[in-house]
């Protein structure tokens, strides 16, 4: 048997006397207690020795109580130290037989302040230990339980006796007991303490929940070094950590919240805003994403579904989580840019009929059907594991545009009502950009179509002269502006030539495109002179609404070989001419149409068979990062074979110089003179 520490802290010493009260045993105990040796100590009187005088009737008395009666005495007493000081003992005394039948007293005796600071200590630590709030557990070296409080009978819900003896797994069969008898092995063999670990199960108490408690590990040794076990103290924080979690989930959402607001609806192109909130709800939302829209919102018309009427659904934009690209759940879905029928009873056909969202917290067989498009569709469904869908409609100025359909194959946590509403609140961001981008889209279209109607088709053919044009539109995301150009036959064999920018965009500016080049094609026909036909033009235009625009008007005459030229406001026109450079006319710039006040100037220039000009509005060579200047001397160098076809110069300057995401639309028109037959 391994020695016990306890002796040692209350230093007991022992003393035996004969029943004439002489010591005749003293242990080096004895020694230390009294500061006698056992020389100094042995045949001496007792009484006398170690007794003040006042108190040797007393001793006297209590010591033949004990040799004749055998009961034993216990209690405190004040005994002279061989230093001359009185200090308090705690004495038990009793009688002893030898096998002769002699009788002897023996008195173990102890310090009476050592004594009465470790019951404080047993009594303060019982206390705590019952009281305690935590649960608390000693458990020995086989890690089977020692003892346990009232608070861990609680926490476990299995009476103390019941733990006595008993492992982990035996008393705590639903919790993780290998971790746990883990965690307890590395205290008992390092010594070094687990502390507020987090541990998340179930117990005998509660075997319907989860529960989550702080745990924490210390190694139990005595005085002597020795491993006596491990104690364990556990606090259930069930509620901070459901509240930290809640907390923490809150803060998540505000960040997606956050994060949709700054990136949904930087264009106004529908896929990309569709593809924006598909990314914004993945992975914090969804493992799956798609977003939906009518086909008839996508064609700018209004939309409501009947009972029995299918929804005719177009798809934007799926996003899976990152690494599932392949996933079933993914090939289930509707590929973006294609049009799907669902059924009067598939959900996502319900949310876009009621305007309602639509939640199945636990996806089970008879539910998956309705969700899926087609049986094939619901196969790879049921093979990726979905077990959670959420619908929630696109609603934009009361009216219901599609949906925000979500599934969940890996997150293993169903949908819930706090995911219900930040899915609501994603879809009503997105849902209004969606709407601006479809009505802008229905108004740029228009603006498109009137202008292109009020273009032509074709330039006509004329005499002494090849003409190639070309209009291009604005990028998708920005609307159609006012720039137009015009091939005009005149008396004479001659041909106007014109280009112009109307300052503005949209149907607006469409518009008033449309009657600057009416009032230049009625005016051409008086075969006016170029600035005296921009004074007019500039009458006219100062008339439409404060209307401001830019053009160069242009009046080639092949039998003199030359061509009539006046600017308002319009960037020069570019020379090409066989066995020369490239150049940009020299001319007058003038001040725009619409200003007034302000004359125009024509200039005549040669303009021989072979011979180039090449129009343009500014949308082909303006740019944010570069100068004018360098553009211009781009275009010229782009100008440097005269023999290439028209057709194929107007392809290169539009490939070469106009971006597609540039936020102009541009005209471009080239004339190359021609013998005359």
């Amino acid at each position: 048997m391994r020695p016990g520490g306890l002796l040692d802290v209350l230093a007991v010493a022992s003393v035996v006397l004969d029943t004439d009260g002489r010591i005749v045993l003293w242990s080096p105990q004895a020694e230390e207690l009294f500061g006698y040796t056992a020389q100094e100590a042995l045949g001496q009187y007792a009484a006398r020795l170690m007794v003040h005088e006042r108190h040797i009737k007393v001793v006297g008395k209590l010591f033949a109580d004990v040799m004749r009666t055998g009961q034993s005495w216990a209690g405190g007493f004040p005994v002279r130290h061989k230093d001359g000081s009185t200090r308090l003992v705690e004495f038990r005394n009793m009688r002893l037989l030898d096998d002769r039948g002699n009788v002897y007293a023996l008195g173990l005796a102890a310090d009476q302040t050592t004594v009465r600071r470790l019951e404080q200590d047993v009594a303060l630590s019982e206390r705590m230990v019952k009281q305690s709030p935590a649960g608390l557990a000693v458990l020995d070296a086989q890690l089977r339980f020692v003892s346990v409080n009232p608070a861990l009978e609680k926490i476990n819900g299995v009476p103390a006796d019941q733990h006595k003896g008993r492992t982990l797994r035996e008393v705590l069969p639903l919790l993780d007991p290998g971790a746990l008898q883990d965690a307890a092995r590395r205290v008992l063999d390092t010594g070094v303490p687990v502390i507020d670990t987090t541990l998340v199960g179930r117990t005998p108490a509660d075997p319907d929940e989860d529960h989550t408690w702080s745990l924490s590990l210390y190694r139990l040794d005595d005085t002597m070094g020795h491993v006596l076990g491990v104690a364990a103290s556990v606090i259930d924080i069930t509620e901070q950590h459901r509240a930290s979690v809640e907390a923490e989930t809150a803060r998540r959402r505000l960040a997606v919240i956050a994060d949709a607001s700054a990136r949904i609806g930087s264009t106004l192109e529908l896929e990309q805003i569709a593809c924006e909130l598909a990314e914004v709800a993945v992975p914090e939302l969804a493992d799956v994403a798609a977003v939906d829209l009518l086909d008839a919102v996508v064609g700018g018309r209004h939309s409501t579904l009947g009972p029995s009427e299918p929804a005719v659904l177009r798809a934007l934009a799926v996003r899976p989580e990152k690494g599932v690209e392949a996933a079933d759940a993914v090939r289930a879905a509707d590929p973006p840019g294609q049009i799907a029928r669902y059924a009067p009873d598939r959900l996502v056909t319900e949310c876009v009929r009621a305007g309602e969202a639509v939640l199945v917290p636990r996806v089970g067989d008879e539910d998956v059907p309705r969700i899926a498009r087609s049986p094939e569709a619901a196969v790879l469904l049921g093979r990726a594991g979905l077990h959670s869908y959420l619908a929630v409609p696109l609603i934009a100025r009361g009216e219901v545009l599609g949906a925000l359909d979500l599934k969940r194959t890996r997150n293993p946590a169903p949908f819930g009502e706090d995911d219900v509403l930040l899915a609501r609140e994603l879809a009503a961001r997105a849902a209004v950009q969606i709407d601006n981008a479809r009505w802008y889209q229905s108004a740029r279209d228009t603006a498109l179509t009137l202008q292109r109607s009020l273009l032509p088709s074709r330039p006509p053919v004329t005499t002494g002269l090849e003409v190639a044009s070309r209009y291009q539109p604005a990028g998708a995301t920005s609307e159609v502006g006012g720039d137009w150009f015009d091939v005009i036959p005149l008396e004479g064999d001659k041909t106007a030539l014109v280009v112009g920018d109307v300052m503005g965009s949209g149907v607006s500016a469409a518009a008033t495109m449309g009657q600057l080049r009416t009032a230049t094609t009625t005016l051409a026909a008086l075969d006016l002179d170029p600035a005296r036909l921009l004074e007019h033009l500039d009458k006219t235009t100062s008339a439409l609404d404060h209307s401001i625009a830019t053009c160069v008007y242009a009046v080639h005459d092949p039998h003199l070989r030359q061509c009539r030229i006046a600017n308002a406001g319009h960037l020069p026109p570019a020379r090409v001419r066989p066995g020369a450079p490239p150049e940009l006319l020299d001319l007058p710039t003038g001040v725009p149409l619409g200003v007034g006040g302000v004359g125009f100037s024509t200039v005549t220039f040669d303009f021989d068979p072979g011979d180039e000009l090449v129009f343009y509005t500014d949308g082909l060579v303006e740019t944010r990062h570069h100068s004018l200047d360098q553009r211009l001397e781009f275009l010229l160098s782009l100008l440097n074979d005269p023999e290439r076809p028209l057709e194929e110069t107007c392809d290169l300057l539009l490939r070469t110089l106009h971006h597609p995401d540039n936020h102009d639309d541009v005209a471009l028109l080239i004339a190359r003179a021609q013998e005359l037959p």
